[in-house]
């Protein structure tokens, strides 16, 4: 018979929403073929805010960018399409873009939109995507001679 308490690890990504106000969840592939990535979860219920995404980077300064994120939402920054961001990645500037992929809950912020809709929601939370630059040459995936790595990195989903 179904129950209609929260799973363990439900219980668990609730728990930290309540003390944090959020939870980055991450996700690789094992082997090694699509990029690695980091989304919030939580930023909607929290912050009235929506969740975030980012792609290729390590774990750690994925996780890092969303807190920073949520710390300046939080402060009052406001979220917008093709917004520039700094203090997300030391000496770059990152852009959001709203994401509406077809696929974004199928495939990517799949928890999100299921605390979305736990938390008595219909549809699905708003998602932005972070996207950063390259390192040597300061470009964005859409610019003109960006790094094929730095494009491929990065799955456009706006």
């Amino acid at each position: 018979m179904p129950s209609d308490e929260p799973a363990e690890h439900e219980q668990k990504l609730l728990k930290n929403i309540e003390t944090y106000g959020w939870q980055c969840n991450h996700v690789f592939d094992p082997d090694g073929v699509e990029p690695d990535f980091s989304y919030s979860v939580g930023f909607a219920g929290s912050l009235g805010s929506p969740e975030f995404i980012i792609f290729g980077l390590r774990r750690e300064l994925m996780q890092s960018m969303l807190a920073s994120l949520y710390d300046q939402i939080k402060a009052g920054a406001t979220v917008e399409h093709d917004k520039r961001w700094s203090d997300l990645l030391e000496g770059y500037e990152c852009v959001s873009k709203r994401a509406t992929a077809h696929n974004l809950f199928q495939e990517y912020t799949t928890v999100s939109k299921l605390l979305w809709n736990y938390q008595g929601n219909k549809g699905s939370p708003e998602v932005y995507q972070i996207v950063w630059p390259g390192a040597v040459d300061d470009l964005f995936p859409w610019d003109e001679g960006c790094d094929d790595v730095v494009r491929e990195s990065q799955p456009q989903l706006w």
